[in-house]
């Protein structure tokens, strides 16, 4: 893991510029790459003499030209540093692992698609050196249909009403946090990372800044429902224990209206011996019973397969190739 000391701009010597990483996970984003890496590139000029930029990718096993288009970017700019790896791990792994290799005192994470724009960076430094550890985009609004937008409004109620601390609301994960963040975020063994709320929780002096989201350009979106209904899983599970308690709970009134039923049936069959026998009742109520169990086994099993992964301690991420990185350099 990334040990490297905490530089705040108070810390810095006076004769040495902050280094910034911008961090890009991607996966197949070979027709964005071109155009990020101009706009990258006129970030660096238009913060020269107020802190150093790197572009460190993660590469999450694309099958297009991705990691050929940054072989040929790092063989012309040392500033472009990636690691590719073995397989897709994911988003937010893909995220965190990238996290790991960032050499900067602060790290700026922002998509490949540029529906953040990286020129928001101004704006994150001066917060960052203004004292914030944590800054963050809060989306004032985002191009997508009616019924997704619901959906996430309703996910992002749902995770932060959950949630054992709170969790910024129309925030993803385009934010600038400082080295003694990261350097946190590493000692954290969480095999299914959710990093807004792990970020969150860490406390630490947090800001959001509103901004309007563009739509994508190029390329397809790597995110469905499906997508987005797992990492709201994760953020659920990761940081409450809401569910259990409410299994225990919805486990302890059904238990309850069983007695009371079972205790009404019998007083009926003592006052009325011919009390008709109910065939589809009793089915009825077998069925919902091994519905609601297997409901309250499946939250329990969603805790105890995190337990089983932790204990199964898998890397985060297999590194297969690196750009502009020693082997000295791989983290994980």
């Amino acid at each position: 893991m990334n040990q490297q000391v905490t530089n705040h701009p108070e810390s810095l010597p006076a004769s040495r510029l902050p280094l910034i990483s911008i961090c890009i996970p991607v996966l197949n984003e070979a027709d964005n790459l071109d155009q990020l890496y101009d706009r990258l590139c006129r970030l660096a000029d238009m913060m020269a003499g107020k802190c150093e930029l790197e572009f460190v990718f993660s590469d999450n096993h694309s099958d297009d030209l991705t990691w050929v288009k940054l072989s040929k970017l790092a063989r012309s700019d040392p500033r472009v540093r990636a690691i590719r790896f073995s397989k897709n791990v994911g988003f937010q792994r893909s995220i965190l692992a990238n996290y790991m290799h960032a050499r900067g005192d602060a790290i700026m994470q922002i998509d490949a698609d540029l529906q953040d724009p990286p020129e928001m960076l101004a704006q994150f430094f001066e917060l960052w050196r203004s004292g914030h550890r944590v800054v963050y985009g809060i989306r004032e609004a985002r191009p997508e249909g009616a019924l997704l937008h619901l959906f996430r409004r309703v996910g992002y109620w749902t995770i932060d009403k959950l949630s054992e601390h709170p969790i910024p609301r129309d925030a993803g994960d385009f934010r600038l946090i400082d080295r003694a963040v990261l350097n946190a975020l590493t000692k954290m063994n969480t095999p299914t990372p959710y990093l807004r709320g792990m970020i969150a929780g860490l406390g630490f002096e947090q800001t959001g800044i509103p901004y309007h989201r563009e739509a994508r350009t190029r390329g397809q979106s790597k995110f469905n429902v499906l997508r987005i209904t797992q990492l709201g899983l994760a953020a659920v599970i990761n940081h409450s224990v809401v569910p259990l308690r409410i299994a225990s709970f919805i486990g302890a009134a059904t238990l309850i209206l069983s007695l009371v039923g079972g205790l009404y049936f019998v007083i009926g069959k003592i006052i009325q011996p011919d009390y008709p026998r109910g065939l589809a009742s009793i089915h009825l109520l077998l069925l919902f019973g091994i519905g609601l169990h297997a409901f309250l086994l499946g939250i329990v099993g969603e805790y105890l397969l995190r337990i089983y992964l932790i204990l199964r301690s898998e890397p985060l991420a297999i590194v297969e190739d690196t750009l502009n990185l020693g082997p000295a350099e791989i983290k994980l």
